[in-house]
């Protein structure tokens, strides 16, 4: 049987942060996936990056990257007030991922 889809990262969705995250824009993309009768989504490791940002490179194989929690979601669960995150500075290009600008204020 074959199929067909796409292989990219999850800091490559869209969205307000400049990285993006397990959250309503992944379900989006798979829900646009599902559309264009995609059937894989293959994603590069979520582990914390360390220096050079790269998946590959990380110190552990065990553990998600803080970096992609939808903090949004936590406050519409109940787990966080807007203010605990509204004022973090994430970068100042919204379509580009400033891992330096995040790793210093999360």
């Amino acid at each position: 049987m074959r199929k067909s889809g796409i292989l990219m990262h999850i800091s490559s969705l869209p969205n307000d942060y400049g990285i993006g995250k397990m959250g309503k824009e992944a379900y989006e993309f798979v829900d646009f996936l599902v559309k264009a009768k995609q059937s894989c989504w293959q994603i590069l490791p979520v582990s914390p990056t360390s220096y050079g940002d790269s998946p590959y490179q990380s110190f552990s194989i065990h553990a998600g990257n803080p970096y992609f929690i939808d903090f949004e979601q936590l406050e519409e669960d109940g787990y966080l007030k807007a203010e605990d995150y509204k004022d973090v500075k994430w970068g100042e290009v919204k379509d580009k991922v400033d891992y330096g600008t995040i790793y210093e204020n999360i």
